[in-house]
């Protein structure tokens, strides 16, 4: 059934949190006629990729977000629903390359590589100044065979129980190369290697590399994310009846015999629904189940209560009085230079600091630190923003904006068995983003995109109403040459 018009009585369901993964789950309910409430205790729409509207010092508007966001060509299930709004995607632009720099000065690229699965992966190591020929005869090619035929959740039946780190060091991966390269894609989680578990990282090998040809380039919105994404989306979204409740904490959801539920909210709301989507963060999700008594069984609230965040991270924004020079990147990540993990020059791309800077003669910097002990020092920051960018060292703050939180979720090994799902032990409930399990090839946003739109199928199933196509990266290696060595070679370990 394609509307629920055409059912009895019209259902109705409420989101909680306007995340990616709550606005998909959204989308993807009110394309199919469903009621739907999106409650979110923030004023802004986008979770984690959210922007909104700030003041300078001098009273004027400046545009601030969460951070930078790279939106890889991967990510199949966020750009469907980008597309809801704007089909060609115009709101991105590509940043052409990503270059990485590592302690000693050394630089690798990801322009130019092949496209076609394993030659882009070979191209890449061989290419690289911390990757010699020697060191590919040296690995070890039983203990690397998972990275050549991954598929999901095999692979975390074979690399779950063991961290990043430690599996790079087994299959002899030279360490300046997993310091330069394996290091930075690992902290994107927002976790040091040690902390994440091997078969996240085989997966993401397997995303970026084995299991497609659009490689590591990706696009940036180029206005911020409210103004390019959000904004739209919201409208849209309205338009198909959505109701947003923005600024509102919910307390908890109970559940009824009749099989409804009733959310409550922090401003003393109650909100009657025949569903519920739960697409928050780890800490919300854990006190909004601890305080809903009865909701699901047991075992799955305790697996709820078992979730991590991962450690804190920051982004530094600031708005100089000069500009860098013009062949800095849009995008640089470094390693060894802590606590700095990454540098963006926002007008390279983004509408707002690009219209600032010109109008200042400067340019708009962000700085990203991950997996914190503790809050960095402004001056080590700064500190290693000018050892990149010399250029900076003369330049004064006109703006700054620090931001740290601490509510991403920890992918820590052995932890997947006990990941909650989409589906949950209550009919009606569902769960939704970035640390749910769901059993395709997917991390990060586009995790949280496909989970939303997952939660939003399971739920249309209920009701008779067809739901929508979640498309994802091959849930294997491309190459069946590579499949065949890599099944061989672990059947003799």
């Amino acid at each position: 059934m394609a509307d629920a018009d055409k059912l009895s009585a019209r259902p109705h369901a409420v989101v909680v949190g306007a995340g990616i993964a709550g606005l998909a789950a959204a989308a993807g309910l009110a394309e199919r006629g469903v009621g739907v409430d999106v409650i979110e205790r923030e004023h802004y729409l986008g979770g984690r990729v959210g922007g909104w509207t700030d003041r300078d010092d001098d009273g004027n508007d400046i545009a601030m977000n969460r951070g930078f966001h790279a939106f890889f060509r991967q990510y199949y299930n966020l750009r469907c629903l980008l597309r809801r709004v704007d089909p060609q995607l115009s709101m991105l632009t590509a940043v052409e390359d990503y270059p990485l720099i590592d302690g000693a000065g050394r630089r690798d690229s990801f322009r130019g590589l092949p496209r076609t699965p394993p030659w882009n992966a070979l191209g890449f190591a061989l290419r690289s100044p911390t990757f010699a020929l020697r060191d590919l005869v040296h690995l070890d090619a039983r203990a690397a065979a998972p990275l050549a035929a991954v598929s999901v959740p095999e692979i975390y039946e074979r690399l779950d129980h063991v961290d990043a780190d430690t599996f790079l060091k087994s299959i002899n991966f030279p360490d300046t190369a997993r310091h330069l390269a394996f290091e930075v894609f690992s902290r994107s989680f927002f976790a040091d290697p040690t902390q994440l578990s091997a078969a996240e990282l085989a997966t993401m090998f397997h995303i970026y590399f084995l299991g497609s040809s659009e490689g590591l380039i990706f696009d940036v919105p180029t206005a911020n994310f409210d103004v390019s994404m959000w904004n739209p989306l919201r409208a849209y979204l309205a338009g198909r009846g959505v109701r947003f409740r923005l600024g509102l904490k919910v307390l908890r959801v109970d559940a009824s015999e009749t099989k409804t539920f009733r959310v409550h909210t922090d401003s003393g709301d109650r909100l009657d629904a025949d569903a519920v989507v739960l697409a928050t963060d780890v800490a919300a999700l854990q006190q909004i189940v601890a305080a809903s008594n009865g909701l699901g069984d047991a075992s799955w609230r305790a697996r709820i209560q078992r979730l991590r965040t991962a450690p804190p991270f920051s982004v530094q924004r600031l708005w100089l009085d000069r500009p860098v020079t013009s062949d800095r990147p849009a995008f640089l990540g470094t390693a060894g230079h802590k606590p700095l993990d990454n540098i963006s020059v926002l007008e390279r791309y983004e509408r707002e600091a690009a219209g600032w800077a010109a109008r200042h003669g400067g340019s708009v910097i962000e700085l990203h630190a991950y997996a914190l002990q503790s809050e960095p020092s402004r001056e080590a920051m700064l500190g290693q923003l000018r050892r990149l960018y010399p250029e900076t060292a003369a330049a004064r703050v006109r703006c700054e904006r620090v931001l740290l939180h601490s509510d991403c979720p920890l992918f820590e090994p052995g932890m997947h068995a006990h990941r909650p799902g989409v589906h949950t032990p209550q009919r009606g409930l569902v769960l939704a983003g970035d640390g749910i399990r769901i059993d395709v090839p997917v991390a990060l946003m586009e995790r949280a995109a496909t989970t939303g739109w997952s939660a939003a199928n399971h739920l249309l199933s209920q009701w008779g109403l067809a739901g929508h196509t979640v498309h994802t990266v091959p849930n294997r290696g491309r190459s069946a040459l590579l499949r065949s060595l890599a099944a061989r070679a672990w059947r003799r370990r």
